[in-house]
Formats: structure tokens, sequence, C-alpha cells
């Protein structure tokens, strides 16, 4: 396995980005790359882009650092930008256009995607996460706590707490060397998935209250809006979580679950127990993730979006 810092060479100037809608992996892997990089080689500039982040994450370090991208800014050019947990220049959003100027360029994913835009590539649709692929590149030695945080962070997510198929031997190994550096395991898992703030409890229970059940109850899906958001004071980074409570009603196979990010345009969220492969679902609107947890996003109405989403579930549950 080659190590990060063999393809670093004589860069000076070093970008760092993920998907829209930064999920903890997405966030986990920038941010351990991000320290990785300041700590080993504090002489370059590296600068992190990413949309907002939801606020579990904000405890990582370097989070208070990252920027936003301006797609606009053609004058901002890296010696290397490395693009993480992302499959398609499309999906960097604004940041984007670094990534494209830049005159070296790096990709490290796990999802299936159309790749190939990078002069070097790992990627590997099999790993847990992309935090998985981030720990392989990094020596053993060089991981510090702050790196291991956020390292443990993505994968814990992308694995729901290792309960997802996606969670191998290596994934363990990986978390338990990770534990035994002294991280505060336990309370990565308590922020990640279980802390909340009073007004998200009250918009999940909105979600809740909204939801509809299909297929003999093995699908169920809710949509919140952007007025009922203002009505709770909650912005698109405290819908985390949402879709996974919906997943575990019972007889639910697969959830999903909208949430309004402009007019008429949905963030959707899809999670499935075993026998549905969400990411196929998810590939036919332009998204994508694992099998058991993807997202994409529609537009118009969301309860017809819903309706189209149920019929290609009831394809495969046939």
């Amino acid at each position: 396995m080659e190590r990060l810092l063999e393809h670093i060479g004589d860069a000076k100037k070093i970008g760092i980005s993920g998907h829209v809608n930064p999920d903890g992996d997405c966030v986990g892997s920038c941010l351990a790359v991000y320290n990785f990089l300041r700590e080993k080689c504090p002489e370059l500039d590296i600068q992190i882009f990413l949309n907002p982040i939801p606020t579990i994450f904000s405890f990582l370090a370097g989070a208070s650092d990252i920027q936003q991208a301006d797609e606009n800014d053609n004058d901002r050019i890296f010696d290397l930008y490395i693009s993480l947990d992302c499959g398609d220049t499309s999906r960097l959003g604004p940041a984007g256009t670094y990534f494209r100027n830049a005159k070296r360029r790096i990709c490290i994913d796990h999802h299936l995607g159309s790749h190939g835009f990078a002069d070097w590539e790992l990627v590997d649709s099999e790993a847990s996460s992309t935090c998985e692929l981030v720990f392989d590149l990094i020596e053993p030695s060089d991981i510090s706590i702050a790196v291991a945080e956020c390292i443990y962070t993505g994968m814990v997510t992308d694995t729901g707490v290792f309960q997802y198929s996606c969670t191998h031997s290596s994934t363990m190994k990986a978390a338990g060397f990770l534990m035994d550096l002294g991280i505060d395991y336990p309370r990565i898992v308590e922020r990640v998935f279980y802390e909340k703030t009073f007004e998200q409890n009250q918009i999940m229970g909105r979600a809740l209250l909204n939801a509809r059940r299909y297929l003999d109850n093995r699908c169920i899906a809710s949509v919140i809006t952007k007025k009922e958001m203002d009505e709770f004071g909650v912005l698109p980074k405290h819908m985390e979580g949402i879709v996974s409570q919906l997943r575990v009603t019972r007889d639910a196979e697969v959830s999903i679950f909208l949430y309004e990010t402009e007019n008429y345009h949905f963030k959707v969220s899809l999670r499935s127990s075993d026998l549905v492969n969400v990411a196929e679902i998810a590939a036919a609107y332009g998204g994508g993730g694992h099998a058991k947890a993807a997202g994409c996003g529609v537009q118009g109405d969301p309860w017809k979006a819903i309706d189209t989403i149920v019929k290609k579930v009831k394809q495969q549950l046939n």
C-alpha cells in the first residue's frame, strides 16, 4: 500500500474537499487528511473546503478551519487537490472549480461512481468507509489522537456503529487500533448517534408524525418542508438521524426521508435493512452511497417522488 505522503511530491499548496451535504465519513476523512498533513508538513499551505457540516461533527479537530468554496474563483490554483468520499466532480459542488484547476489531483473513495477524473485514485467499493482507506494510507505511527478521532468518526457513521454489512474484520482491526491510541470512543458514538438538541428532537417528532407506510409496512417514508424547518428553527445539518430512526420501525425494510433544501428541491436519504440495495435507487437520481445507506436529490412534489421511489423498492422486494 502506497502511503499518502508519497503523493505529496513538491506540492506547496494543497486543497481538500468532499461531497456536497457532507456526512460523517466525508467530514471525518477530509479532516483526518487535513490534520495529518498539517502535523507532518506544517510548512505547507493546506486548505479544506466543505459545505456547512452537521453540528454533531464540530468537535473534530480542524472543523473550525473549514472554508466555503467559491465556484467562480478561478484564481486560486492548488499544486495538489485531494477529493475524498466523492466519485464525481459534480458532487464536489463549488469546490469542483478548485479540483479541476489544480495541477495534480487525487481521489480517495469507496463509492461506486464515474471516477477516472484524478491523476491518482484509490477507490475500493468493498471498503467500509473512505475513512478506513485513509487509515490504510497513513503509517500507524503517524496517527495522532486528532487524526484517529476523525477516522473513527467516519468509520462508525458509515457502518452504523459496525452494524452494516460493509463492516469487515479489517474495519474492526482498524477501530481497535484507534481505540488503543486513547480516543474517547464512547463519547464519539454518543455525540454522533444519540445526542440531539431539543429542536432536533422536535423536528424528528414532526417527521415521525408525517410518516406514511407502504408495501404492507415494509417501507416507511416521511417529508419535512422548509416551512417546518423554519418553524422549529433547524437547518439541513440538523436532519441527521431521522432516516435511521424511521428505519428501525418494526417491519420496515426500507426508510425514505426527504427534506426541502430550497423551493421544491429535496434531499433524499435512503436506508435499507437487508433485501434492498438503496445505492442502486439513489444512482437513478444522480446520487450514490452504499447498499444500505444512500442519498440523492429530487425536485417537485416530494410525495410523488416518494411514490416513484417506492416502486423501485418494490421491484427489488419482488
